[in-house]
């Protein structure tokens, strides 16, 4: 696919370092004179122009941080990025979950006016995409340590090692690395036309490609077959890869396809999605410019919308 790389959260090149994860040495140096990104229950720093704020290895704001990971070079400038989620904003009312996006910001007292912890997903268009890259790569690994610190071999507490890239566990010896989940998302064609679906407790008038997780033992040419089956009833034939796109929400690898439609009898899942219809390109122009009374675009930045836009200005050979 043309263009595959300029998806959000893709693309940047980050140098991961990784044969410096394991040096204990080198750690101590690179973070002394490197540069720190906190993340709040997900949220990164985000300075008021949209870029990320980040703070210096010694800033009092990380006292209570744990764990601090290694996230890579950016040319010459060690990056990390520490979880101040134990931080508890005083006098802010937070949403109850579940929510689909927090629009919430929290401002801490040790940090500059105007600097804020927001949520990742609606500030990632105004990110360069190696800020991009990097925040996801933080969310992603810090929400994975604070959801695996157990040992799933035996159950004992597992402790951070290899610059936050590995649990060990003191008791039993076992490693376990972070999880990322492969999730086929699909572009589905028939003729001049795409199908689109919502799930329940979407936004109102908010409309997507269709999604799901890979099963053990699948390929992802078979995800995108059974997935389309199973949530609509319409039988996919050809089945191409087009771009992927890390999602760390929580720990996702959107893998996009384009899968050629056989069939276009709509037969929905209820438990699955709540509506699944066929749109005509022209139709989809007016949705993708916010213009459509009923319809509202994928969200910028998803992959979703990344393969529509690319689908209408023929960009997907």
């Amino acid at each position: 696919m043309l263009h595959a790389e300029t998806v959000v959260f893709g693309g940047s090149g980050l140098d991961r370092a990784a044969q410096l994860r394991g040096d204990g040495v080198a750690q101590a140096r690179l973070l002394a004179s490197g540069k720190v990104l906190p993340v709040w229950r997900g949220k990164p720093l985000i300075a008021g122009g949209g870029a990320l704020a980040w703070v210096a290895a010694g800033h009092p704001v990380l006292e209570t941080a744990a764990p601090v990971i290694f996230l890579g070079m950016d040319g010459g400038t060690a990056c990390f990025a520490a979880d101040l989620s134990n931080w508890q904003p005083a006098h802010v009312v937070l949403p109850e979950p579940p929510l689909f996006l927090d629009p919430t910001d929290q401002q801490h007292p040790l940090l500059p006016e105007g600097q804020v912890f927001s949520e990742l997903r609606a500030v990632m268009t105004r990110l360069t995409p190696r800020e991009a890259e990097l925040a996801a790569t933080a969310r992603a690994v810090l929400q994975w340590h604070k959801t695996h610190g157990f040992c799933a071999a035996c159950g004992q507490p597992s402790v951070v090692v290899q610059a936050g890239w590995q649990r060990s566990c003191p008791a039993c010896g076992a490693h376990h690395f972070p999880r990322t989940d492969p999730v086929v998302i699909m572009l589905v064609q028939r003729g001049n036309a795409v199908l689109i679906g919502r799930s329940p407790g979407w936004p109102e008038g908010m409309y997507s490609c269709l999604a799901g997780f890979v099963e053990p033992g699948e390929t992802v040419e078979a995800a995108v077959r059974r997935e389309v089956f199973e949530e609509t009833g319409v039988k996919i034939g050809p089945v191409r890869y087009l771009a992927s796109q890390p999602w760390p929400f929580p720990a996702s690898l959107m893998i996009g396809c384009h899968g050629e439609a056989l069939t276009d009898a709509i037969i929905l899942d209820p438990a699955e999605l709540e509506d699944a219809i066929w749109v005509s390109r022209e139709d989809m122009v007016t949705i993708m410019a916010g213009a459509h009374p009923r319809i509202k675009p994928a969200r910028k930045g998803a992959i979703a919308h990344f393969l529509i836009e690319n689908w209408l200005a023929d960009r997907l050979v």
